[in-house]
């Protein structure tokens, strides 16, 4: 009987955490500021961007060292 007791409290805690860590979550959500429509935009180009620019550059090392590979093989 007391370890059900045992586990019953140790479940009301978790519980009781729980419930504190979200009304916790809430009031900061509340403070959290953000971004306008045009900067998620504008991040948005940047990154896809940013991502063609560096496959590229990759795609093009990859090629150079291909073929000096091949080369140096050969």
């Amino acid at each position: 009987m007391a370890q059900v007791t045992a586990l019953v409290e140790r479940v009301q805690e978790w519980r009781g955490a729980a419930v504190r860590f979200l009304k916790e979550v809430r009031v900061e959500m509340k403070k959290v500021t953000w971004p306008q429509r045009k900067e998620i935009i504008g991040s948005t180009a940047v990154v896809i961007v940013a991502s063609f620019v560096v496959s590229f550059f990759l795609g093009f090392v990859d090629l150079i060292l291909q073929k000096l590979l091949g080369l140096i093989l050969k």
